[in-house]
């Protein structure tokens, strides 16, 4: 069982386009992370790489399921 700093929305987190990752301050001086890939997996945590400190993400998994299929759906394309 994990025990979490805190949870926190995925609305609180600031995205960067250039890693596709959400990002949200840690009390650390880094910042928690968490990939639109790993949240598209249905994770939910995201980790401090400075400390051992996690936080639990709250997110509508559908809101990402979507973006893997069209990503899915475009890499069968350009295979093809």
């Amino acid at each position: 069982m994990s025990i979490f700093h805190d949870e926190i929305e995925i609305e609180d987190f600031e995205y960067d386009e250039d890693s596709d990752t959400y990002f949200y301050p840690c009390p650390c001086g880094d910042q928690f992370q968490i990939t639109t890939e790993e949240l598209q997996d249905g994770e939910d945590i995201a980790r401090c790489p400075s400390c051992s400190l996690i936080i639990r993400v709250i997110y509508d998994p559908e809101d990402f399921a979507c973006d893997k299929q069209i990503k899915s759906s475009k890499t069968l394309e350009l295979v093809q």
